[in-house]
This record gives C-alpha cells, structure tokens and sequence, in this order.
C-alpha cells in the first residue's frame, strides 16, 4: 500500500499530487456531516455547503456509511431534515449489501441489529438461521441476544458470522460510543470464527462504489473521521484517503503504526475547499 507522510497543515505540499486529477469524492456520512444523536443530531459547522459545493463542481459524489440503526430511507430523510442536498442513490450502506450477499449464497440469518434496520432485511428468510448479522444494535447487545447469536453459530457445524462493519465506536452529541466491532470480536472469539466484514474497510464494498461511479480508485477520493476504516479502506483498493479531525478524529490517528492519511483537514468545509482550489493545478 502506497504511504505518504501525514499532513497536519492544509497547505502542505501533499495535497496538489491528492487534489489535482480528481474525478469523484466519497463522503462518510457520520462525523464528517454531522454527529448523531439525540432527535436528527447535529451537523457540523460548514458541511451542509461543502457538499453544495460538491455538488455544484464537475466532480461525481458518494455518501459511504456504515450506519446501521436505520434504513436508508430514515437517515437520508434526517440528512434532509439537516439541510443536506443528499438522496438514498447516492448512499451506500452495509445492510443491502448483505441482504445481496444473504440471497445470493440462500442463507437465513440470525439477525442482531437495531431495531429500525430491520425493514431492510424484509423478505429475507430468518428461520432455522444457519448464520448471524449483526449490526451496531446498540442497546441491543445486551447478554441475552448475544448470547443467543452466540448459541446460533456455535451449534453450527460451519458457522458464519457477518459483521455490518468493524469500527471500535463512533461519536453521538453526547460522546463517544462502542460501535459494532467490539461485540464482533467478543463473538469471533467465543466461537473460534472469523466475521465476513459488509461495509468499511471491506475492499469489496468500496469497489461496488467505485464500480457505481464509474471510475478508477486513483481517480477518486475518500473523506472520513475514521483512520483506519474510512481512510485504510480507501487506501487498500487505491483510493486517496483523507482525514477530518472531526467526529472519531483523536490526535494520537496522526501517530498510527500502520495507517497513514493522504492528507488532514479540520472539517469537511476546509477539505473541499482545498481539492477544488487545488484541481487542476500543477
């Protein structure tokens, strides 16, 4: 994987090589639009005109999430309500994709996911699971419903687990919270399994964007808060990755052993302004 020293100013000298030959941008969703939490959450200071902005360039736009405590339809709608010019086309999420991936292999789940996600597994077959999805069920992971995913897949002769991404936690209004990953690993261990990962870092759920937009990955950029699954992710299949230090951002990223951004910005606002300042520039 190609590296680049971090930067910690916008100016610095990576950001022309990043910005240049842009043809598309990929936005996280979740602490680089807005912070979740109590009703709609909050969107953060200069996002809602930096995606105007986005929009108003030649440049194609994504929206790549792993939110899974709503359908589509529910967060897209919230977005709307912030002022977002957003609409479910444009957004990618883990839970159709492993609604695809559930039918394509006739699978019946175990389904451990917030309740409001539910919709999106409709007409998928739960009886007699002979796997579990789990989402980020929140209040969900109680003892009771992980240990019954665990009584699932551990009386399974080949058990499998999918996990609606891997993220440590994520940032509401209120602070920080555990995401999906944390209880993927307690059940990966438990059950002497590996989890099949459906969103971010999953090379194969940024290419099923990139193959949307019609584009190579040198050609288009990822934005996200989180080092590792937005950034790494982005960078595993050739993306340039960029970091907001906004929502999960923690200085301590800047230090990573293994994952390093294409380039940093505060916000959203300063990282679109810097690319269509910068494209086409030698």
């Amino acid at each position: 994987m190609r590296r680049t020293r971090a930067v910690v100013v916008m100016a610095d000298t990576c950001w022309p090589s990043c910005a240049t030959n842009l043809k598309g941008v990929i936005l996280d969703m979740c602490g680089v639009l807005y912070d979740s939490g109590e009703g709609d959450g909050v969107a953060i200071p200069g996002s809602v005109e930096a995606v105007r902005k986005l929009k108003a360039s030649d440049l194609k736009l994504r929206f790549c999430t792993n939110e899974t405590q709503a359908a589509r339809e529910k967060f897209v709608a919230k977005l709307q309500r912030l002022g977002f010019d957003i609409c479910v086309s444009e957004v990618f999420s883990p839970a159709p994709a492993a609604v695809a991936v559930l039918r394509q292999r006739g699978l019946r789940p175990h389904l451990l996911v917030y309740d409001a996600l539910l919709p999106e597994f409709d007409g998928i077959d739960t009886s007699d699971p002979n796997c579990v999805v789990i989402g980020d069920a929140a209040e969900k992971f109680s003892y009771a419903n992980l240990n019954e995913a665990f009584r699932v897949l551990i009386g399974l002769e080949k058990p499998t687990l999918f996990s609606l991404g891997k993220g440590k936690y994520y940032k509401e209004t209120d602070g920080l919270k555990l995401d999906v990953g944390v209880y993927m690993k307690a059940l990966e261990y438990a059950c002497d399994v590996e989890a099949e990962v459906i969103g971010k870092p999953s090379a194969t759920f940024f290419q099923s964007v990139l193959n949307d937009m019609a584009l190579q990955p040198h050609e288009v950029m990822m934005i996200g808060d989180d080092l590792v699954n937005d950034v790494g992710g982005a960078q595993q299949v050739g993306m340039r990755g960029v970091q907001v230090r906004t929502g999960k951002y923690r200085p301590s990223d800047q230090r990573h052993p293994s994952v390093i951004a294409d380039g940093t910005a505060d916000n959203l606002a300063q990282a679109v302004d810097v690319i269509l300042n910068r494209r086409g520039k030698p």
